[in-house]
């Protein structure tokens, strides 16, 4: 059978940094009429360890409300110029012919396009016109595992070379005039980068084994949007760590057992940091040191939550230092749906 293996990964964030301390500035003059107890709340940004992230546009502009439209068209440019870098990138590092990708997998959930914008991204990158399309939408912080299960899917099936593409610009959704606690929180750790996965059949590298996904019943108000006349709002529950600590243990011991690996076999964890909470339930939940997850933190860290594209991120930096020593890993995260996704891997 064809084992799909991680060739190259590339990775690309816009040229519009910010230091945390500036964005609690930010939503401290902004909603300091606004949003009831803000002192209260503001500690989230002192607490959520990041320190940097990068925006789509200068911090001025979200002092004032888009519309949905506007908003949308950055996204439409942008997203397809910060794709294109994070594409070039991967191809670059593997020193790949863009000539031999025949699929691209493109995952967002930050802005809409018909048609979806891997089909500019496949002009743009001089791939060929028979490249076969798979945009995958909504699939929010979990679109960057799903992303990479599906591309092993169709190289495992077919024996084609795959391109995933995952792009969010979060700050476009950002709502000026949504004075609620969940905006103040996702202000507090959303940003925007884009990241690309060089998927072969077989070759060296990172072998992507099998994927496992599951769907929590009645969580489907835990994340997501809401579209309101100015875009996309976005929604999550504090319940998030609450819900990892409780279900992700039988979550990885179901996948084990699908994939006949123990869970003691599992010595590698790239996982999704969609927050220093989310990160400590990853902890408490699987029995975990944050050595463990030094990358995922350390991404936290330097370039906030991405939503899809953080977790690449995570494998990048992973791929980096760690040593291939064959042993099985696992790249986890969760999204909408309520759902987790979690592909296993051997490096």
């Amino acid at each position: 059978m064809t084992v799909p293996v991680v060739t190259a990964v590339g990775t690309a964030v816009p040229d519009n940094p910010v230091k945390q301390s500036d964005v609690q500035a930010f939503a401290a003059s902004l909603f300091r009429d606004d949003l009831p107890n803000l002192e209260r709340l503001l500690p989230v940004f002192q607490n959520a360890a990041i320190h940097t992230r990068h925006l789509a546009q200068p911090l001025a502009w979200y002092e004032q409300q888009h519309s949905f439209a506007e908003a949308n068209a950055l996204y439409d440019k942008l997203a397809l110029e910060l794709g294109a870098e994070a594409a070039f990138a991967a191809l670059a590092k593997a020193d790949f012919d863009p000539a031999a990708i025949e699929v691209v997998v493109f995952v967002s959930s930050t802005g809409i396009a018909t048609p979806t914008l891997d089909s500019k991204l496949i002009g743009r990158l001089g791939l060929p016109a028979s490249t076969v399309r798979v945009p995958l939408w909504g699939l929010g912080c979990a679109g960057g595992v799903a992303g990479l299960a599906r591309a092993a899917d169709l190289v495992r099936a077919t024996g084609k070379t795959a391109l995933l593409v995952a792009v969010e610009l979060c700050s476009l959704t950002f709502q000026r005039s949504d004075a609620s606690k969940s905006n103040l929180v996702g202000t507090s750790i959303f940003a925007d980068g884009a990241a690309a996965v060089i998927i072969t059949p077989g070759g060296s590298g990172l072998e992507l084994l099998d994927s496992y996904s599951q769907m929590f019943p009645d969580t489907e108000d835990v994340m997501g949007w809401d579209v309101s006349e100015t875009g996309l709002k976005v929604r999550f529950s504090q319940n998030i760590p609450a819900i990892i600590r409780e279900e992700l243990p039988a979550v990885v011991k179901q996948a084990c057992c699908r994939w006949g690996v123990s869970r003691g076999q599992l010595r590698h964890f790239v996982v999704h940091p969609g927050g220093i909470k989310v990160l400590k339930a990853y902890q408490d939940s699987l029995g975990l040191s944050a050595r463990q997850l030094s990358d995922a933190y350390s991404v936290l860290y330097d370039y906030g939550n991405m939503s899809s594209a953080t977790a690449l991120f995570v494998l990048e930096q992973f791929l980096d230092h760690a040593r291939a020593d064959k042993e099985y890993g696992i790249m986890a995260a969760l999204g909408p749906g309520f759902s987790a996704e979690q592909v296993l891997f051997r490096w």
